[in-house]
């Protein structure tokens, strides 16, 4: 769990209880005390008031709130048609993820909003075509490899149906010809690989931060592509 999230979910740990101690806090997330102490104290910075009573713990000030999401009835029926977007050309893994952050949406809507939302969710349709389906759930995984630059292990097949081990440094992912492809550079290879990552048939994160510190820009290596953009 990266800080930013980390911060968030003690914030609403902290709301979820009148009190709470240091220690209660650092078990629920797997972190030092010390480093709790140092997160209370970014959160106090960030503007939430925190309050501390001796041999009970800390607390939210009564009264501070944050504001309840409003989305005007434009902004969240977009949030409903990207969603059949999203299942069309992601994974199962983005999938699950988009599915749930659109549910929190949902949960902090008020009610008339919600009814019109139900009512136009089962007024969209789509239908997936066979060759794009996206029978896969890597996207996610590869999306936190790429931006805590750390190396991939992983087992490809290639268009003639063999399979090899892979080493690689992840610098992005590309969609075109109805497929997402992993742009990395490949150990085996000693170079920039394009793979298709419906014939990636696993992934293991290292957590091994990358040895090239001089990749291409992405940008840069889509003009190899032989796709126009």
């Amino acid at each position: 769990m990266n800080r930013i999230d980390r911060l968030f979910g003690i914030f609403t740990f902290l709301q979820s209880k009148k009190y709470t101690s240091a220690e209660k806090i650092a078990e629920k997330f797997q972190i030092s005390v010390r480093t709790v102490y140092r997160d209370l104290k970014a959160l106090n910075e960030s503007g939430i008031p925190l309050g501390f009573e001796p041999n009970k713990g800390y607390f939210i000030v009564q009264g501070f709130f944050l504001p309840p999401i409003s989305l005007t009835s434009d902004e969240a029926n977009a949030l409903l048609l990207m969603e059949s977007i999203v299942y069309r050309f992601t994974d199962k893994s983005i999938q699950k993820h988009y599915s749930n952050a659109l549910n929190k949406v949902k949960s902090v809507l008020p009610n008339a909003q919600k009814d019109k939302i139900d009512l136009l969710s089962d007024n969209i349709k789509y239908q997936i075509s066979p060759c794009i389906e996206q029978n896969y759930e890597y996207l996610s995984d590869l999306q936190q490899s790429i931006s805590a630059k750390t190396i991939i292990d992983f087992d490809y097949k290639n268009n003639k149906d063999e399979i090899s081990h892979r080493r690689a440094e992840p610098i992005g992912l590309v969609f075109y010809a109805f497929n997402w492809h992993l742009i990395a550079w490949c150990y085996k290879r000693n170079t920039y690989r394009d793979f298709r990552v419906s014939r990636i048939l696993d992934v293991k994160n290292t957590q091994i931060p990358f040895q090239k510190n001089d990749h291409i820009p992405l940008a840069d290596y889509m003009k190899l592509l032989p796709v126009n953009y």
